[in-house]
């Protein structure tokens, strides 16, 4: 035997206290180890509880039929509702300015309102006000600021007295909109709401018992042009003064459940009023402060009220099946009683306690602090202050990393703390790294399958997200907490192998905590996501502590497994929400973000956060082998699906009743060019095509063969033209995607917008007035492009002048014009200075487009055999544009 000098070999080694006597690190596994194929079970376990959290995000209550009024008098009939939804449907598209919104809907409106007040209680008053109102604004969205101009907008406006109209006017606001984009009937988006404020108010108008306060009915004709409507309703209607709070109802989907989004801002007594009526709460803090970062590209009337009105309020919006959106498919075949039925019982729930409850004839009394709110699977619903927040976050992340170190200590009677540490931190550090490098091969498996022409394989086969980039991004977590183990783990731990799994887990413990405390003393609201997760952890540990079984053999596990459950009915259901919204806004983004990423990243995330409490325990396992080759095994499989077979084509049409489709804008275009005299330069026509996804492009090259497209910004126009004379509607949208130019004959325009230099005033020595003249009541739009050394200064369209956008190494003001019902001729005034003195030559450049929508009957030959050449699984939206170009 080898004895190193100067060491006797009677001297006795200390001994060290072994608590899992039973394991021989080379030969036998450890007692508390379990069978290998718990692993592939952990998995079929989290798709389990995903399924259920999946049926409870969609799962609604059935619809009340007329029949059921015998039994409930005084509760919302989904029936009547469908049945308004169906004529408002059956109109088709409505844009603003169109006879099926200007006239047909409007009629219908104000028919159903009188029936409504023929049939009410004789305690009930309703005044009706049909409202037709111009005005503008200066709109900043996806930083881009434009002017928001509108003419002749309409309003049905509709108010149920509440007893305290002769003391004080107060009154509660409910608001939808009628109008759709074109090419959608808007069943969703937002008839469906008018249909349920008709119904609410047909309900209420029906009891004996009058409200405290008053509630008015906003039927609005002009949101998505965008936000006009109720613009013009709470900055001219006499009533907006007496509005104190506001219900929004919209959809960025189609059908499910209405979500609270957004709410306040400030004013916790909504939130508290939503808790106490509500039956079936869906509702999330964190929503709101995604929705309101501008990631998403949507927005709601809640601007409005908000920023214009300065008043609180609500906004809720059904965000399922958000492929529907905006396309012909939000109709009401995809709109059952059920959807109705339970928006209805929570809002007319809501708006009855509101108008009843004493906050609303003294918000301001209650007005102070931000609140937290979330439901949890739609069983109960929480809120609590944010400061209270704040202390919950601080209290839990604290005790979920001391209660099991203490407990750990405990188990081993204090004498290994530095083990427990050890193992913490390799636990912790293991998480983390996990976290990194699960991401980066995901980010490198979105990068090669756009490489290889395989973007959005998930997007119609969602299932496809698990094998492609949540099974690698587990697979690459646990390989990293191996590897970590191997690295940083002592191979002649004293600490039992359940121990060091626990120490593992209170690793994980301290990764949330600190991402937990980091959102919360940045002021965010939505770490409550991490604290509900941490929590869980937290009651488990502390169970395991009170009742010692920290060394047990497997007791200690089903504990854990126990709660670890619940942590993951709370975290999965983030991952359908997540995955509902943001998997379908990926077909309306444009190409120039790769989509793998986002959706590879979101599922990077989803995944940590559903299994990273899990991961720690495949060192129970006997072997890790069959865990770790089933994951590969399915990420190969979804790899070689998406890449290679049917399965991964991004698009499907409507054969299921499933359409997850591809978006196009196709506008026929003609273009006629004057110069400062008056005089024709040339004309040009052709066909404007947008890539609104990153397949377009190629979608767009097979409609436009055997022609080919050009890129937008490499056409001709684009060296001489103001904004290449695209033929803009939206900027906003627009100038975020690449348009292709299809050459081909001029289109039919039988009407379009002129604008005429009246007079032509020098106001000083650099200052002249334009005095310009616009015809037409179309939806249009201007680009004012001020000449090199010419600034745009005053102008009478709105009291302020918006920022110039960029656009093709161009600047250029940008005017939205909307045109309700028939319109008068408009008087524009441009004041402009020129940097020379006395100055008489040309001073803007002026671009005029007039878009015409649901233009069918006008579309030529031509146009038609384009629009046939549309595959099946895809939605265009056809129009036909006039754009004249000026110069003053």
């Amino acid at each position: 035997m080898f004895q190193p000098a100067g060491q006797s070999s009677k001297q006795k080694h200390p001994k060290v206290k072994v608590l899992d006597p039973d394991i021989d690190y080379s030969k036998v596994k450890s007692v508390h180890s379990i069978s290998s194929w718990w692993g592939i079970g952990g998995i079929f376990i989290v798709l389990f509880v995903g399924n259920i959290t999946n049926y409870t995000n969609s799962h609604l209550p059935d619809g009340l039929r007329n029949a059921h009024l015998t039994h409930f008098p005084n509760a919302f009939i989904a029936e009547r509702a469908w049945k308004d939804l169906k004529i408002l449907n059956d109109f088709g598209p409505k844009p603003t300015g169109s006879y099926t919104n200007e006239v047909l809907a409007v009629d219908f409106l104000n028919r159903e309102i009188t029936y409504i007040d023929q049939l009410k209680n004789r305690n009930q008053q309703l005044i009706v006000q049909n409202q037709i109102v111009s005005g503008g604004y200066v709109g900043v969205y996806m930083n881009k600021s434009a002017a928001n101009v509108y003419r002749n907008v309409q309003n049905v406006v509709v108010k149920l007295v509440g007893r305290s109209e002769t003391s004080n006017r107060y009154a509660l606001l409910l608001n939808c909109h009628f109008d759709s984009v074109a090419g959608s009937p808007g069943a969703s988006d937002d008839s469906g709401s008018c249909a349920v404020m008709l119904e609410i108010l047909r309900v209420l108008s029906r009891q004996s018992e009058v409200n405290r306060y008053s509630i008015i009915f906003l039927f609005n004709g002009a949101e998505e042009t965008p936000l006009q409507a109720s613009h013009g309703f709470i900055t001219k209607h006499p009533w907006a003064a007496d509005v104190r709070a506001f219900i929004n109802l919209e959809s960025a989907g189609s059908g499910g459940k209405e979500m609270l989004f957004q709410s306040g801002p400030k004013h916790p007594w909504l939130i508290e009023a939503y808790a106490k009526a509500v039956p079936y709460p869906y509702a999330q803090a964190a929503a709101e402060e995604i929705f309101q970062s501008g990631v998403i590209p949507s927005d709601t009337d809640f601007r409005v009220f908000r920023d214009v009105g300065r008043i609180p309020g609500m906004d809720f919006a059904h965000t399922a099946n958000g492929y529907r959106y905006h396309t012909r498919y939000d109709s009401i075949d995809y709109i059952p009683l059920p959807v109705l039925q339970r928006t209805g019982d929570n809002i007319l729930a809501l708006a009855k306690t509101i108008a009843n409850g004493d906050e609303l004839g003294s918000t301001e009394r209650y007005a102070q602090g931000y609140m937290v709110f979330y439901d949890f699977l739609g069983m109960f619903f929480v809120s609590y202050s944010a400061d209270v927040g704040l202390m919950i976050n601080l209290s839990v992340v604290l005790l979920s990393i001391i209660i099991p170190f203490l407990s750990l200590a405990r188990s081993t009677s204090g004498t290994h703390g530095k083990q427990i540490r050890s193992e913490t931190m390799t636990g912790f550090l293991a998480t983390f790294l996990g976290a990194g490098a699960s991401g980066v091969l995901c980010f490198f498996i979105g990068l090669q399958l756009d490489t290889i022409g395989r973007p959005m394989a998930w997007y119609s086969s969602t299932n496809l997200i698990l094998g492609v980039y949540c099974c690698p991004a587990l697979l690459c977590q646990c390989i990293v907490h191996l590897l970590c183990d191997r690295l940083f783990g002592s191979k002649t731990t004293p600490l039992s192998l359940a121990l060091k799994v626990q120490a593992r887990l209170n690793g994980v413990n301290l990764f949330w905590g600190m991402i937990t405390l980091g959102i919360t003393f940045t002021g965010y609201r939505l770490a409550y996501i991490f604290m509900v997760l941490i929590l869980c952890s937290l009651c488990s540990s502390t169970l395991i502590s009170m009742l010692g079984l920290q060394n047990t053999v497997h007791k200690w596990l089903l504990m854990h497994m126990f709660f670890q459950i619940v942590a993951l009915a709370w975290s999965t259901q983030f991952y359908h929400i997540l995955m509902n919204m943001f998997v379908p806004i990926t077909g309306r983004i444009g190409s120039s973000i790769n989509p793998d990423v986002i959706i590879g990243t979101l599922a990077t995330f989803t995944t940590l956060f559903s299994c990273s409490y899990l991961t720690p325990l495949l060192f129970l396992l006997k072997k890790t082998d069959k865990l770790i080759g089933e994951l590969v095994a399915i990420t190969l499989i979804a790899l070689v699906l998406a890449s290679s077979t049917h399965v991964g084509f991004p698009y499907r049409d409507d054969a299921v009743k499933a359409p997850a489709v591809q978006r196009h804008y196709i506008t026929h275009t003609v273009r006629k060019f004057y110069d400062y005299n008056g005089g024709e330069r040339y004309t040009d026509s052709g066909f404007l095509m947008q890539e609104l996804d990153r397949n377009a492009k190629k979608t767009i090259e097979g409609i436009a063969m055997p022609d080919v497209v050009t890129p937008m910004r490499e056409i001709p126009a684009c060296e001489k033209e103001l904004f290449c004379a695209i033929p803009f509607y939206s900027i906003w949208h627009q100038v975020l995607f690449e348009n292709y130019w299809l050459p081909g004959p001029a289109p039919v325009v039988r009407q379009a917008v002129t604008v005429s230099l009246r007079e032509k005033e020098q106001l000083n020595e650099h200052e002249h007035r334009l005095h310009l003249v616009l015809k037409g009541s179309h939806q249009s739009s201007l680009i004012i492009g001020p000449k090199a050394g010419t600034t745009l200064k005053r102008w009478s369209l709105l009291s302020e002048i918006p920022a110039p956008i960029e656009f093709n190494g161009q600047r250029g003001h940008f005017v939205l014009l909307t045109a309700g019902v028939e319109s008068e001729p408009m008087n524009i005034t441009l004041d402009v200075r020129h940097e020379l003195k006395k100055y008489d030559g040309p001073l803007i450049d002026l671009l005029v487009t007039t878009t015409h929508w649901e233009y069918h009957k006008e579309h030529t030959p031509v146009f038609n055999r384009l629009l046939a050449r549309v595959p099946s699984w895809a939605h265009v939206v056809p129009s036909v544009a006039a754009v004249n170009s000026y110069t003053y």
